[in-house]
């Protein structure tokens, strides 16, 4: 290992090797800052080195059976071999790699995106039966592996709180955009009577209420942007009054959003209650924010104190498309106001809710794992 350059290795079976939280904002972070990194993935795409990030790829698995022992042992066993200063893991079945390391007196992060345990409550490809009992041995199993991790790195404050029980070194590095040349301040008169929705489009996002709630918006349409999460959910969707007003963009790039963005007048982050989303803050939000566009959110507590706190959209009960029809109409029909809480959102992201904050945190918790190599 170059002692010169630090050199981190970041491990992923699940996520894409372009993942936006792991690839452009940790990892790109990471080696700008002059850290080595390595990021180890499992999508059968190859190795390759981007934006000064070595992509090593272990192939792809064909089943979940063979990316839970096959891949995440071939994972461990490519991650002993770069000799790292630091591992840092994004996935929960690796934890156990993650133990292995430690065992190797490596200094051994895990990346906690999301509440596993709650969100195994809501799998529908768990038979109901099994959901609880297997939400239970996976919060024990959580627990005794992450004890035993040099340090926890969370995506909200409110994973943080969790894993704060039974690891003192834990750190909430939130999902905020990247400042960049992509800030826009788009001409307001060029903008129509259209909403967006960008991101996967699935049923616990709200999508069928937003859709039921577009049947009562008057004279505006939804750009509808991302991919269906099944062809079942699509099907669906297409049969409920409202859909007429849908303007399906499939999935864009960066431009393409920024294009939709440029027309629309207000985003829609309508999420449906389940824990993972009342306790989290979704990014889509904040991009919306600084695109400066009004939101129309949930009316969840950690999405609320930073809507209404900032003054920058609407929150509703996603679960009542007349809440959800509502607001959009004043939004549409209402310009200044309009103007006025997009501009709010963008100076808060701008100001606070970015990456440039989040990644300061991060280098601070990486000095400090170095710093005291004991833990």
């Amino acid at each position: 290992m170059n002692s010169s350059r630090p050199k981190v290795c970041h491990i992923s079976t699940i996520h894409q090797r372009y993942d936006s939280r792991i690839f452009y904002k940790e990892c790109g972070s990471l080696s700008k800052a002059g850290y080595e990194v390595v990021l180890i993935v499992a999508d059968g795409l190859g190795n390759e080195t981007k934006n000064g990030i070595k992509i090593i790829d272990i192939g792809k698995p064909k089943s979940r059976f063979e990316r839970f022992i096959m891949y995440a042992v071939r994972a461990y066993k490519t991650a002993l071999a770069q000799d790292a200063l630091i591992y840092h893991f994004h996935d929960p079945e690796l934890l156990i790699i993650g133990y292995f390391l430690r065992n190797k007196k490596k200094i051994v992060v895990y990346d906690a995106h999301e509440d596993l345990p709650e969100q195994i409550k809501g799998k529908k490809y768990v038979p109901a039966i099994f959901r609880m009992p297997l939400s239970r041995v996976v919060n024990l199993l959580e627990i005794y592996f992450s004890k035993r991790m040099s340090g926890i790195v969370t995506a909200t404050p409110f994973i943080r709180n969790k894993f704060l029980k039974f690891n003192s070194n834990s750190l909430d590095v939130n999902n905020f955009p990247i400042l960049n040349g992509d800030i826009h301040s788009f001409d307001w008169q060029n903008k129509k009577n259209e909403v967006c929705y960008v991101g996967t489009i699935a049923e616990e996002r709200g999508i069928k209420n937003i859709v039921k709630a577009m049947d009562k918006v008057d004279n505006a349409i939804l750009n509808l942007v991302g991919e269906f999460e099944s062809k079942q959910l699509y099907n669906e969707t297409i049969e409920i009054d409202g859909w007429s007003k849908v303007n399906e963009h499939g999935f864009l790039n960066r431009t393409g959003v920024n294009s939709v963005l440029a027309v629309s007048k207000v985003g829609l982050v309508t999420l449906l209650p389940n824990k993972n989303y009342i306790e989290g803050l979704p990014v889509k939000m904040f991009e919306y924010m600084l695109a400066g566009i009004p939101v129309v959110a949930s009316n969840f507590p950690a999405i609320e104190d930073v809507v209404k706190d900032k003054g920058c959209g609407i929150c509703i009960d996603p679960l009542n498309p007349d809440e959800i029809a509502s607001a959009v109409n004043y939004l549409l029909a209402n310009d200044e106001e309009a103007i006025r809480m997009g501009a709010n959102g963008q100076r808060s992201v701008i100001e606070k809710y970015n990456w440039t904050v989040e990644e300061g945190k991060l280098f601070g918790f990486y000095l400090g794992l170095t710093a005291n190599s004991s833990l």
